[in-house]
């Protein structure tokens, strides 16, 4: 490009002197001879590219302008997600809002509700800038109760229904949480930890039971059910002043390192994650929106919500993923868009095909980690039309779209105007994910088909580029990086490794970094270590991914040292179950005999990341964790049917 610009300037400069010595003609023939000379010094191929990938940039860029419109209009009249979806209310009042299983909840329904918690949590003196955090499964109250407490500026800690233990009091505590508002189906993980939170949180338990108003079984709860059934469904009357930039979630998200860290979604941020995937999807306001994904996560929670909220739409909601009943309820309740994780395309692609599979009615699906591999059978075998595949972090700016259906790519830069594009790849260090500079002390960045980390480039007064980054400031700083590719500049860092081709359509190839994903869930590997430790007597233990060939992400290893064998693998597999979700559970357990303590703690795992689990090639003892939920010897005949997927883990 630099190359092409330079020409480009002395061609303008020549034709300016020409036209103005000999006229139009000899400019006329001026550019065809410098024309011809550029495509015959091997430049041709860059017209090429260019011809290509212009219909997809075009439309990228109106999109994007059309975005940036109403991200500014709303900014301007400092709206919060409240008046927004107030005016959809006003628009279709009875129209239905939240679908969930044989539950129809109007925009009406929804604002009422919303406006019960409000004024509940408004009584119990929670005002602007408070943190209740929401602990909760997926269902229409989840969405009402953050929506709710967002009409009072009152910030809602979203915690993910799998965390027990520490990683549950640490999700609380670590949001500041002056309160917890959780299921009845999750009070046994908060009975757990009552001992660490109770002198610090009030306690509201909900049942979401209109009919059902007894006291919570603990006397220490307060029965959120009774609360809300006495409480008026009028606006409540606040005095703060709210605006467009105030914080209202808090998503959490394991990052690169040890526990979850809680990211900071301000209004803005919401509007433009949800705002983004509609228009570079083509998403409309009479779209049925079906997501089976947990709300208490980015891809759910804002996106498929945040077309209800701000667009005016019909979300389909359903307590937990099911590979069988995924199309048989995108029939029943006639969606026309759905959301998907890559794990979830595999486990449906193995649901034995019947004649229903293309009897829908979807125009659009859209998600992430929808492997190249099962890509075009996927859409083959169920009719879809086009796929939206995305890429984005919950706290990052670097956000992006494949909008022309190619098959494996998860957006593009664009190879005509790259430098003017807020996101990049750039070279850094494989073995510590640093950037690599230039004898300028800038970032470089990668080549067509060159490896590298995606960054987001960051514009504080541009509320599309901003980073909100986490609560804790200090993981915050860990993820800018500055002087990128001129000095005094900064942009997210994602930890992610892209490749991007010739036309700019960029693949997904890895993370940096001590975590892996495992059933759509970032795993912090020192978090499994530190679990680990006090169940095996502080042994030395490594855990790091493992791929499984056929499946999504890495399956959890450990790799433990004890000469003796003297692990106790029952009570390891008990302690996991208790202490870990199910995502983050080791799959495999390699008993080691010796560990090199020569090389670095970093080397040594990546070796043992590399040698993985079969045991034809380790001499070690190597265990698998068994649907029954203990572990057993992992023999060859074993290993050969979990790489078959005869074993499904």
């Amino acid at each position: 490009m630099a190359v092409f610009a330079t020409v480009s300037a002395v061609i303008v400069g020549v034709a300016a002197l020409l036209a103005y010595a000999a006229g139009w003609t000899a400019v006329a023939q001026a550019a065809v001879v410098a024309a011809v000379a550029y495509l015959a010094a091997g430049h041709w191929r860059w017209f090429y590219v260019a011809a290509v990938t212009t219909p997809r940039d075009t439309r990228a860029l109106f999109c994007y302008i059309k975005l940036l419109i109403q991200v500014k209009s709303l900014a301007r009249k400092d709206v919060t997600l409240a008046d927004i979806f107030r005016e959809n209310v006003k628009k279709h009042p009875h129209k239905p809002a939240i679908l969930f299983e044989d539950q129809e909840w109007t925009f009406i329904q929804v604002e009422e509700y919303s406006n019960k918690i409000a004024n509940v949590f408004k009584s119990h003196g929670y005002k602007k800038g408070d943190k209740v955090a929401l602990f909760l499964e997926n269902k229409p109250e989840f969405i009402c109760i953050w929506l709710g407490l967002s009409k009072l500026g009152v910030i809602t800690p979203l915690i993910n229904t799998n965390l027990r233990l520490n990683s549950l009091v640490h999700s609380i505590t670590v949001a500041k949480s002056q309160a917890v508002i959780f299921g009845t189906e999750l009070s046994d993980a908060v009975i757990e930890v009552l001992d660490k939170i109770e002198s610090k949180v009030a306690l509201y338990q909900i049942s979401c039971n209109n009919n059902n108003t007894a006291a919570p079984a603990d006397g220490k709860f307060h029965n959120l059910d009774a609360l809300v059934k006495e409480a008026p469904s009028s606006p409540p009357q606040v005095t703060d002043k709210l605006g467009h930039h105030d914080h209202i979630v808090y998503i959490y998200t394991s990052g690169t390192t040890g526990l979850p860290k809680a990211a900071v979604i301000n209004t803005s941020r919401y509007i433009f994650i949800a705002a983004a995937i509609h228009y570079l999807c083509g998403f409309t306001s009479s779209d049925r929106f079906y997501t089976p994904l947990p709300l208490y996560h980015t891809a759910g929670g804002c996106m498929s919500v945040g077309q209800m909220i701000i667009y005016g739409a019909t979300v389909v909601i359903r307590k937990k993923f099911s590979a069988t009943g995924y199309f048989p309820d995108v029939r029943k309740y006639n969606c026309t868009v759905a959301q998907y994780i890559g794990e979830m395309c595999r486990y449906i692609l193995a649901v034995p095909p019947n004649e229903n599979d293309k009897q829908h009615n979807l125009r659009v699906i859209f998600g992430n980690g929808l492997r190249p591999q099962i890509w075009e059978e996927f859409v083959k075998r169920f009719n879809i039309k086009r796929v939206g595949e995305f890429y984005g972090a919950t706290e990052g700016n670097a956000n992006i779209v494949n909008v022309d259906n190619t098959v494996g790519a998860i957006g593009f830069v664009s190879r005509i105007i790259p430098t003017v594009y807020p996101i990049s790849i750039i070279r850094v260090d494989p073995a510590t994910g640093e950037p690599i500079r230039n004898s300028k002390g800038l970032c470089i960045p990668c080549k067509p088909n060159e490896p590298g980390v995606f960054i987001g480039k960051i514009l504080p007064n541009n509320p599309t580029r901003q980073f909100l980054g986490y609560v804790d400031e200090e993981a915050s700083k860990k993820k800018v990086v500055y002087d990128v590719f001129k000095h005094g500049d900064s942009a997210f860092i994602s930890g992610d490794i892209l490749v991007a081709d010739e036309f700019g359509n960029l693949f997904f190839k890895d993370r940096t970094g001590d975590t892996f994903r495992w059933k759509g869930e970032n795993v912090s590997t020192s978090e499994v270590e530190a679990v680990l430790s006090n169940l095996i007597d502080y042994k030395d233990a490594i855990v790091y991914g493992v791929e499984i060939r056929g499946q999504e992400g890495r399956a959890g290893m450990a790799a433990i040292l004890d000469p003796e064998e003297k692990v106790d693998l029952a009570k390891l597999a008990e302690g996991v179950k208790k202490s870990l979700p199910t995502y983050a559970r080791p799959i495999f357990v390699r008993v080691l005999r010796k560990i090199d303590l020569t090389g670095t703690y970093k080397l040594k795992k990546n070796d043992l990341q590399k040698e993985g689990f079969d045991p034809r090639k380790i001499s070690d003892h190597i265990y698998y964790l068994t649907p029954s939920g203990s572990y057993e010897i992992l023999s060859p005949e074993i290993y050969d049917k979990i790489i078959e997927g005869v074993i499904r883990l």
